[in-house]
């Protein structure tokens, strides 16, 4: 107990304590299944937590030990987890196959990639660290789905109504299924090792029994197909894994596909790249040299800062080093205080990558208010940022042994930065329209005009939005 409370008093040096205190509470006195793969987001909103705060907190109990941080690749249809990591580099295949929806999943980052945490078994042990104690409903709510899956309050029942029959069978035992099969697709399915047989029970019913054998062996997504005659039917069951297996003969009707439709916000890979507090204390540890991860639009934000070099000649070397650091740190904040990271620096630029355009915008806003209060208080304009954003496709790569970005939305914010005036904000038409918050372009009064802008490199013109201050915006 004594070290288990000097891990929390650590975690409260570095993270939120409404948060610490939160995740404290819920570990002496949640039930178990609030414990397993939880979903920052739904945490945070069930409690009126700072997302963002949630997320970083986690992050560094994680690192203390407190809760296990876990990748998981998850189905497109059904929200099941179809492999699991404690890094995104163990998310090793370029395609994974669900059995239960018959359909292939590529591991996209902001799509198809969460990341939960579990308490660690040293600081509690709950039921979900023996995944085979957990009785059926319990074991799809907790191990097989995702936790973007809203599982029903009675999901038992949801169950029931959407199947024929199920069966719990330990390693090495046989069991059978004897019962009539109605016309229409049924799926035998085993949410442990992910084998699944499909029944397409069609044509002129009989009332001579068949039988039927499947065995459940070690091996994930197995997907057998059987064409059968409506009537009597006896299936084999036979369990050659080493662990517990479930076998449910499911309905595939609309109760079948009701189960699976409620989802709610979660964690996704892409955000979590763009924490600051995981850049800072895994940053050696997520992917592989070799592995090349899609995100599908991940918004990215350049600076330069203009003036520097001739400042250090103005100044000397140490007063322009002490100004120059004090732009890396409003820089940050900046960054950190929209859930933001920074992903490099360059000379005096910075390369930073957010959740969403908005974030990223009210970043760029906030460090070209901070450079105004620096320039203030020098007395002297001669410091200005140049800021480029823009939203896209990309790759997320491990280049010089840290986590990086890689495409053509990259350059094209590299781009878009250079050729932005100073002290203004440039932005592709991709940021401005996936802004969810049209409110934002009111910031400290802007004035946004848009233009179209030839790229070097890029084949077309893009237009793009440029973000000015009003005559005494700076004030406010």
């Amino acid at each position: 107990m004594a070290d288990r409370s000097g891990l929390w008093e650590l975690l409260r040096q570095t993270a939120d304590g409404d948060v610490v205190a939160a995740l404290s509470a819920e570990v002496e006195t949640g039930e178990d299944r609030a414990l397993n793969r939880i979903n920052p987001l739904a945490f945070a909103s069930s409690r009126k937590l700072n997302e963002d705060a949630t997320i970083t907190a986690l992050v560094h109990a994680a690192r203390l030990g407190l809760f296990d941080m876990t990748w998981n690749m998850m189905c497109s249809g059904c929200g099941g987890v179809l492999d699991i990591g404690d890094a995104l580099k163990a998310i090793s295949h370029t395609h994974y196959y669900c059995s239960l929806c018959t359909r292939n999943c590529e591991p996209i980052l902001d799509e198809l990639v969460e990341v939960t945490f579990t308490v660690n078994p040293r600081i509690r042990r709950i039921a979900a660290h023996n995944p085979d104690s957990l009785p059926i409903e319990e074991y799809a709510r907790q191990i097989y789905f995702s936790s973007a899956f809203d599982a029903p309050d009675n999901l038992l029942k949801a169950i029931e109504d959407a199947s024929l029959d199920l069966l719990e069978l330990g390693p090495g035992e046989r069991a059978a299924m004897s019962l009539t099969l109605p016309r229409g697709q049924h799926l035998l399915f085993d949410p442990v090792t992910h084998t699944a047989q499909l029944l397409d029970v069609d044509g002129e019913e009989t009332r001579e029994r068949r039988n039927l054998s499947v065995a459940f062996a070690g091996a994930r997504s197995q997907r057998n197909v059987a064409a059968i005659a409506p009537g009597p039917v006896r299936i084999s069951l036979e369990n050659t894994s080493s662990r517990r297996t479930l076998p449910i003969l499911w309905i595939k009707n609309e109760a079948f596909w009701r189960i699976f439709r409620s989802r709610r916000p979660y964690l996704t890979a892409t955000r979590m790249l763009s924490n600051q507090a995981f850049r800072d204390l895994y940053r050696a540890a997520t992917l592989d040299p070799e592995q090349r991860f899609k995100i599908t639009s991940l918004t990215i934000l350049f600076t330069d800062l203009r003036g520097s070099t001739a400042l250090y000649d103005r100044v000397g070397d140490l007063a322009a080093f002490d100004l120059v650091r004090r732009h890396f740190g409003e820089l940050l904040s900046a960054i950190s205080a929209e859930g933001g990271a920074v992903v490099k620096t360059i000379g005096d630029a910075v390369m930073a990558t957010f959740p969403t355009p908005d974030r990223g915008l009210r970043a760029a806003m906030a460090m070209r208010r901070a450079m105004s209060k620096i320039n203030e208080g020098r007395g002297s304009d001669d410091l200005a940022l140049k800021i480029g954003l823009h939203a896209g496709p990309c790759l997320a790569v491990t280049l010089d042994e840290r986590q990086d970005y890689f495409g053509t939305a990259v350059n094209i914010a590299s781009r878009v930065q250079g050729r932005a005036e100073p002290n203004a904000i440039l932005a592709t038409r991709s940021v401005f329209d996936a802004l969810e918050d049209r409110a934002v372009l009111e910031d400290a009064g802007n004035l946004v005009t848009s233009r179209l802008l030839a790229l070097r490199g890029v084949s077309e013109e893009l237009e793009v939005f440029e973000f000015r201050e009003s005559a005494g915006a700076s004030a406010n």
